[in-house]
């Protein structure tokens, strides 16, 4: 990344875990890419907050992270069980997405998502990886099977991404961070 100030946005961002769009947005085009194979293996994620009608929807139900098994089999929404000793990989064509962003106020019944996840786990990857353009940089995508999503992904350093999630119905892009789940130790449910 070059820039002292786009720098130093980046990582306020980080620890705060809140940004104005447009300056996290500044720091994510000054970033480098990355290809697909930098992104395989399992990453635990946490969004920052930039006012998107999507903030706060994902971790109040558990989100965990993305798995990328190979380019052509990722799992793009592992979320914890309910005991939060495991964890479960969702199809994302049965979550509310159209709701989320209808009516942000609803995510303060969020929590009631993580007891129904077992009703739409996928045991296959539903996702792809592949390398699109993107604001000028060619990166690692992950593209939704069936949604119109994808999230494309941006190095902040050797173990961290920060990802930009760009929903066709919407202008405003949805951040968040990956981070390279180096144990592994939780199962996935598949």
């Amino acid at each position: 990344m070059t820039g002292i100030a786009g720098r130093s946005h980046l990582e306020a961002a980080l620890s705060s875990r809140q940004a104005q769009p447009d300056v996290l947005l500044a720091a994510f085009d000054q970033l480098d890419t990355v290809d697909c194979d930098f992104m395989l293996g399992r990453w635990q994620g946490f969004e920052i907050a930039t006012g998107h009608p999507m903030n706060g929807w994902l971790e109040v139900g558990g989100w965990y992270g993305k798995w990328f098994i190979d380019p052509d089999n990722v799992h793009p929404l592992l979320f914890f069980n309910r005991q939060r000793d495991g964890l479960i990989s969702v199809d994302p064509r049965y979550l509310p997405m159209n709701a989320a962003m209808r009516w942000p106020q609803l995510q303060r019944f969020g929590h009631l998502l993580t007891p129904s996840l077992g009703l739409v786990r996928s045991r296959e990857g539903r996702a792809r990886l592949r390398l699109t353009e993107f604001r000028g940089k060619t990166s690692a995508t992950m593209i939704y099977d069936h949604q119109p999503i994808h999230d494309i992904f941006r190095r902040i350093d050797q173990d961290r991404v920060l990802g930009l999630m760009d929903l066709k119905s919407t202008v405003a892009p949805y951040f968040f961070v990956l981070e390279r789940d180096q144990q592994a130790s939780l199962p996935v449910a598949v």
